[in-house]
């Protein structure tokens, strides 16, 4: 009996060498699989989480706000643009200007902006401001009579300083040498657009404004109050006065 099962024996001990290395083959395949499997499953979900934020961020949600604001804000929405007569409108032709963006005003029967460092002035397209300290020379006193590498004329380059800028004030505003001029008047925004002036400067213009259109001064004063924006909430920023619809106001004086 015990020659008859050595074959036996044997014949298990030649399968087990033969089959064993292609079981362990098959195991380590099935660890690397199982193992590839959650970092499959992470990839599809990073792929189908990132589509579906790319959707909402970048589709849905800018829809829903611009949709939002032309029905709730159409006016602001597009840009507060207004008409000659005063009225709001969004159609860009009929619009003379928008009540956000500082306008450049010289005629005399007009109020006048603050000055303006916008590019070459009042530029929409290149908003800024001088990027001077308080204690610059350039900015108190100006630059004038600029010149080129070469010598000739360089009048691009000049610069009127506050000094500057408070004796045109008073010039052209009919006010004594030691008037007392408000800052807005006489220097350039941040952002070198806004169409605010200050209450006290365009009271100090009203005089001039009056004279040049032939009413009483006590009628531009009125217009002034009537389009002096208060502060939000009554404490939120300091009173302004709009100077595109102000002069859009004035337009319709006779």
């Amino acid at each position: 009996m015990a020659q008859l099962e050595l074959p036996s024996i044997a014949r298990q001990s030649t399968m087990a060498t033969t089959i064993g290395p292609s079981a362990a083959v098959h195991s380590a395949a099935a660890e690397a699989a199982a193992e590839r499997a959650p970092f499959i499953d992470m990839l599809y979900a990073s792929v189908a989480f990132t589509g579906l934020f790319i959707v909402l961020c970048c589709v849905v949600y800018p829809l829903l706000v611009w949709g939002l604001a032309q029905a709730i804000f159409p006016v602001q929405a597009n840009g507060s643009l207004i008409t000659r007569a005063g009225d709001f409108t969004t159609d860009t032709e009929e619009a003379v200007g928008s009540l956000l963006l500082s306008q450049n005003f010289a005629a005399a029967g007009y109020f006048h902006s603050r000055p303006s460092a916008a590019g070459s002035g009042f530029d929409a397209t290149s908003s800024g401001g001088t990027n001077l300290g308080p204690l610059s020379d350039k900015l108190l006193n100006g630059v004038h009579d600029s010149k080129n590498p070469d010598g000739t004329p360089n009048p691009a380059a000049d610069f009127d300083g506050v000094k500057d800028l408070v004796s045109a004030y008073r010039a052209e505003n009919g006010l004594p040498d030691n008037a007392i001029v408000p800052a807005d008047a006489v220097t350039r925004s941040a952002s070198g657009l806004d169409p605010h002036i200050s209450p006290e400067n365009a009271r100090l213009q009203a005089a001039r404004v009056a004279k040049e259109r032939g009413v009483q001064r006590e009628v531009v004063e009125k217009l002034i109050e009537q389009h002096t924006d208060r502060p939000a909430f009554g404490v939120l920023g300091d009173p302004g006065v709009n100077v595109l619809a102000l002069n859009l106001a004035l337009d319709k004086v006779r």
